[in-house]
């Protein structure tokens, strides 16, 4: 009996240890805050109050309070956070350029060991369709689509979503998914510029917008995470949360961020909640880097770290008296050389000292100069070269053959600038090297302008970029996006004369610009120069040739200079391509019912009806063809549907 009894106790406590045990491959939820700077957060110091619900779940984690991310823009820093690999590697340095399919990625890495996976985004940035190829791979679900502000609709309907949002799509999610161990990534992306916190945080915080929308995004994780609770998974699974970058606001003359490499932009908050707490209230004090942040996930689940990854697993350093040992950190950015043909930046956090490698290169005691206000390079160059020949060999130690980079369709690069951003459609306008190049400090309110000028082009506000633009070509005349986003402001504002010779220099240093060419295209048409068109069209399919539309313009130049056989067949490119593209079928069939074939025209202009048919025009061009065939009453029903179409009116 007493055995008997011994044996059920036995049994009974396995089982609640069972229950009590974290599951053998945990759940795992990724929070990624964007322009998300470290000393807002109270976890690490801030005495502003903005972030109690990162605070609580800051004491249930191990927080890295030295964390840094390895470039400052969102889609080249999420790269690194999702492969573990560095932007020398991953060669996603600049927005839009797609991800790899041979780099290591954690949706797909845990997707394929049976996790089921899933993403809620808060922009448009990290939208696959768009901005981000490739980022979509490995996920069950991806809710990422976005699109271009339309004429009166709100930012918060098209280019991104309110942190609120983002949360009831991604718990609807949690609510609704399979059985299985899950990967969920949520995304914030209100503390991103424009600042416009909503209610009560927009009053609250009216002289600080900024810190408004760093309040606002943790209310919403703190209702995110309460969702998790109550889904019954918070105790059991792996919370890991972070920045992707930081902003600035005036420190080193850089507002928001992009170019430089300073703790404002870089130095970013990061915490792992482990499953069931373990380790809670544990603070690491060595450096971190965001290359860091998968391979520490997949060890913490029990699955093995990809060789190619280059980021190292955090376990040693998550518990109390863990490893101390001092880890240097690595940082690039390349946006001022792409933007503007400057250098590009790089830097080296080793021990007490940041390094950054410039054309008048930088050293900063942080021991004594958090602010990296006192540059030593000069007086400490035995330090300076030191730290430099570290992180050139850090660098060549972790770079891979440079991959090809894809073209950005016209629409992907426009959306892109639509957020205040330079595509990588646009090339370096000077020599890659540093040798010769002129150092970002020395032009960075330069910079500050254009982005200005980018804000009143995103607001729709072209007149007032104009002075804006042409006061950046007069200090930096060789700034591409300059010449293009001035181009594109006359066209707006429907002075196509004058855009064309700024689209002409834009092209001029960066010849393979799609956008350029497609915008110069447009702009020849409206002043009636179809036939210069032609090549720029032309160029625009070499390298978007995926894109209907893009076909659908070159043909409608083709049929404009008489080059009737090279219209019909790009008209029907972009039928092979998009099959209910409207316009196509519409002009194709046109094209074909003037060239006396109206019994091939006919199946075009019936889609095109069909497609749209309040159209007069589709109506009017489908009764010729019927007219041609000799369908009278065929031609007469649908001159009627054009009249009515056109309001009473001749179409």
């Amino acid at each position: 009996m007493w055995v008997a009894r011994q044996l059920f106790c036995q049994i009974v406590l396995g089982l609640f240890a069972a229950a009590a045990a974290p599951p053998s491959h945990p759940n795992v939820i990724l929070i990624t805050l964007d322009t998300t700077r470290a000393d807002r957060m109270g976890f690490l110091g801030c005495s502003r109050g903005l972030t109690p619900n990162l605070d609580s779940l800051a004491k249930q984690s191990v927080i890295f309070e030295r964390a840094y991310a390895q470039v400052p823009l969102t889609t080249p820093s999420h790269a690194t956070i999702l492969t573990g690999t560095y932007p020398q590697f991953n060669h996603l340095d600049i927005m839009g350029e797609p991800l790899a399919q041979d780099l290591p990625y954690l949706p797909d890495l845990l997707h394929q060991r049976g996790y089921r996976t899933s993403a809620v985004l808060g922009s448009f940035i990290l939208d696959p369709k768009n901005a981000a190829p490739g980022f979509d791979r490995g996920f069950d679900f991806y809710d990422g689509t976005f699109h271009r502000r339309k004429a009166g609709e709100s930012r918060y309907d098209s280019l991104e979503r309110r942190a609120d949002v983002v949360v009831d799509h991604a718990l609807a999610w949690l609510a609704k998914r399979p059985p299985g161990p899950f990967f969920l990534w949520v995304h914030f992306y209100d503390p991103h510029d424009p600042y416009d916190p909503p209610e009560p945080y927009k009053s609250r915080f009216k002289s600080a917008p900024y810190d408004g929308e760093i309040a606002y995004t943790d209310a919403a994780v703190g209702r995110f995470l309460a969702g998790v609770r109550k889904a019954g998974v918070y105790d059991g699974a792996l919370i890991a949360v972070m920045a992707d970058h930081g902003e600035a606001f005036g420190e080193h003359g850089e507002n928001h961020h992009g170019i430089f490499l300073y703790d404002e932009t870089v130095h970013v908050p990061l915490l792992f909640k482990l499953p069931a707490q373990t380790s809670a209230g544990t603070r690491a004090r060595t450096r971190a880097r965001l290359a860091d942040v998968t391979p520490t996930i997949l060890k913490e689940v029990g699955l093995p770290v990809p060789a190619e990854m280059q980021g190292e697993a955090l376990q040693a350093y998550m518990k109390p008296g863990g490893d101390e040992t001092e880890r240097a950190a690595y940082s690039q950015s390349e946006y001022a050389r792409r933007a503007f043909g400057w250098a590009s930046l790089e830097s080296w956090r080793a021990g007490k000292y940041l390094f950054i490698q410039a054309p008048q290169r930088e050293l900063y005691d942080q021991a004594v100069d958090p602010g990296a206000r006192h540059n030593l390079a000069a007086s400490a160059s035995a330090v300076a070269d030191t730290l430099a020949n570290q992180s050139e060999a850090f660098k060549t130690k972790t770079a891979s053959t440079a991959r090809g980079n894809t073209e950005l369709t016209p629409q992907q690069a426009e959306n892109l600038r639509a957020l205040g951003y330079m595509a990588s459609a646009a090339s370096p306008t000077r020599d890659p090297g540093n040798a010769h190049a002129i150092d970002p400090k020395s032009k960075i309110a330069i910079a500050e302008t254009f982005h200005d000028a980018l804000v009143d082009v995103e607001q729709e506000n072209f007149e007032a970029a104009v002075p804006k633009l042409e006061q950046v070509l007069k200090e930096e005349p060789n700034a591409t996006m300059a010449y293009f986003e001035l181009g594109r402001a006359y066209v707006k504002t429907k002075q196509y004369d004058k855009a064309l010779p700024p689209l002409r220099r834009a092209i001029e240093l960066s010849p393979d610009d799609s956008l350029a060419h497609f915008e110069l295209g447009q702009a020849l048409v409206k002043v009636g120069n179809w036939q210069e068109a032609v090549p720029q069209f032309e160029a625009v399919v070499r390298q978007s040739p995926q894109v209907p539309e893009m076909h659908f313009y070159l043909a409608m130049s083709y049929q404009q200079t008489q080059q009737i056989p090279a219209a019909t067949r790009e008209f029907r490119k972009a039928l092979k391509l998009d099959p209910n593209n409207f316009k196509a079928n519409l002009f194709l069939g046109r094209l074909l019912g003037m060239q006396g074939d109206a019994k091939e025209a006919l199946p075009y202009l019936l889609k095109a009806v069909k497609l749209q048919p309040e159209s007069g025009m589709a109506h009017l061009f489908l009764a010729n063809a019927y007219a041609e065939l000799g369908q009278t009453a065929n031609a007469e029903r649908e001159r009627a549907a054009a009249q009515r179409a056109s309001g009473g009116e001749n179409p």
